[in-house]
C-alpha cells in the first residue's frame, strides 16, 4: 500500500492515493497507520479517491474528480479539515493529476475550491461560519473554566478566550464541555496578540492536541470578529504551535484559508504490517 506524509503548519497527515476505493479503510486501519510509535504518525488520513467511485462523493462528481475521505487519528470520520484539504490539493498538482490553479475537491463539507501560489502557499475557500448555539457554553481545562462560543465550520468548535494560552494546561484530555456536544467537539484556546493578530491551541476531537487547525484558525477568526463588534478587521493573523495561518473574510461571507502545504516523504507500509494491523 503506498502512501506520502504532509503537513500544513505542522498539521500531519498520512495520504493514500487510492483512485478506484480499493482500500478496506477500517477505523483499526487508520488508528494503526497515526500511530506516532507503532505506525507511521499522524493526525489524521486523508484517502486521495475519485468522487465517483465514492458513496458519499458520488452526488458531486458533476463538480469535481476527487474526493477528500478524511479520518481523524482514532479512525472516526471527520466532515472537513482546512489544513488537510490544503495538502490534498498539494499532492494533486505534485502527482500531475490536476494542473496548477484552482482546484475543486469534494469534502464530506460539500466541494470546495482550492488555489495554489507560485509562493508555495495554499488557498482554500472554506464557506462560512455560523454560532448555531447553543449560546452559553462553558469549557474545563488544566483545573479552570471559561465562556466559549459555538462556532460551525463544516464541523463544530467551542471557541475561549484565554489571558495566557499556557492556563489551559497540557490538553493531555479533552476538554470538558457544557452543554456536552453529542458529536464531540474541537476546542480552541485564544490569546489576542494585537490588531487582527490572534495566537491559539486547539484539541481536536479523534485526535488530541495538535499543532494546527484550519478549520480551527476560521472558527476562531469567526469568533474574533464577532467579539470585536462593528468596524472588526475581515483578515486575521492566526499564530498557531507549527506556524501561521491567515484566514479573510469576503464580503459574500465567505472564509479564506491561507497557508503551505508541504509533502514530506512517501514510501509503502508492509503487507506483514498491514496484516498484524488487521
Amino acid at each position: 500500500m503506498r502512501y506520502l506524509k504532509g503537513h500544513g503548519t505542522e498539521n500531519d497527515f498520512v495520504l493514500l492515493p487510492d483512485a478506484e476505493r480499493e482500500i478496506d479503510l477500517t477505523p483499526d486501519l487508520v488508528a494503526a497507520i497515526c500511530d506516532r510509535r507503532a505506525g507511521v504518525g499522524a493526525d489524521g488520513v486523508l484517502r486521495v479517491v475519485l468522487a465517483a467511485t465514492d458513496p458519499e462523493g458520488a452526488a458531486m462528481s458533476d463538480e469535481t474528480r476527487w474526493f477528500m475521505d478524511y479520518r481523524n487519528a482514532d479512525g472516526s470520520v471527520s466532515e472537513m479539515c482546512g489544513n488537510g484539504i490544503r495538502v490534498f490539493a498539494r499532492y494533486l498538482v505534485d502527482s500531475h493529476l490536476e494542473a496548477p490553479g484552482e482546484i475543486a475537491i469534494a469534502t464530506r463539507d460539500g466541494v470546495k475550491k482550492v488555489r495554489l501560489a507560485m509562493t508555495g502557499d495554499v488557498t482554500v475557500d472554506m464557506g462560512p461560519a455560523s454560532f448555531p448555539g447553543p449560546e452559553d457554553v462553558k469549557v474545563w481545562a488544566g483545573g479552570r473554566s471559561w465562556s466559549a462560543v459555538s462556532v460551525d465550520v463544516g464541523n463544530p468548535h467551542a471557541v475561549a478566550f484565554v489571558d495566557d494560552l499556557a492556563d489551559a494546561g497540557e490538553l493531555r484530555e479533552a476538554p470538558v464541555t457544557e452543554p456536552a456536544f453529542e458529536a464531540g467537539v474541537n476546542v480552541e484556546f485564544v490569546a489576542e496578540r494585537g490588531d487582527a493578530h490572534v495566537a491559539m491551541r486547539v484539541h481536536e476531537r479523534g485526535v488530541g492536541e495538535t499543532r494546527s487547525c484550519g478549520t480551527g484558525a476560521c472558527a476562531v477568526m469567526a469568533a474574533a470578529a464577532r467579539r470585536a463588534g462593528a468596524g472588526a478587521p475581515t483578515s486575521y493573523l492566526v499564530d498557531v504551535p507549527g506556524g501561521q495561518l491567515t484566514v479573510a473574510r469576503r464580503p459574500d461571507g465567505q472564509l479564506e484559508l491561507t497557508g503551505p502545504a508541504v509533502l514530506v516523504s512517501e514510501g509503502q507500509l508492509r503487507p506483514e504490517w498491514l496484516a498484524a494491523a488487521g
